[in-house]
């Protein structure tokens, strides 16, 4: 019995919780929405169009100078890939005598992961190059729009 109370009670409690939760929630939407609406930022679109071409300006600068960064990153990383290569040849080369399968099968795999760092990170490059284009072509094109 003495359960059934603690139960009634919670779920009381409960209802009071959402009840109230749900008038809050109205209230802000209300409030929200009569003092956010501010009509005369309407009246002026020619604002809103510099801004955005002094944006777009920003944009490409920024893009390109991400870019930039994310190519020192694709080359830091190569060549982070290469010198692991080498370390693990270079041990491999160590632990074992002059000429054996391992250790040349340890350099073939350096060589080859040093190849492939190089092919990734070209493409890695490319791929960055024709992102960055391709924003900033849109940049342009919408500079272009709002400017006829």
């Amino acid at each position: 019995m003495k359960l059934n109370y603690v139960t009634k009670q919670v779920s009381t409690v409960k209802r009071w919780i959402a009840t109230t939760l749900f008038c809050m929630l109205a209230i802000a939407f209300v409030w929200q929405g009569a003092f956010f609406s501010n009509t005369s930022a309407m009246a002026a679109p020619t604002a809103t169009l510099i801004a955005s071409s002094d944006a777009g300006d920003k944009v490409q600068e920024k893009t390109s100078k991400d870019a930039g960064r994310a190519k020192n990153f694709i080359d830091d990383t190569a060549d982070k890939v290469k010198e692991a290569a080498k370390s693990n040849a270079s041990k491999v080369d160590q632990a074992t005598d002059n000429g054996s399968f391992v250790e040349r099968k340890a350099k073939k795999d350096a060589a080859t992961i040093q190849k492939r760092a190089n092919e990734d990170s070209a493409r890695t490059k490319e791929a960055v190059d024709k992102t960055k284009n391709v924003v900033e072509r849109t940049v342009e094109n919408i500079k272009d729009a709002f400017g006829k």
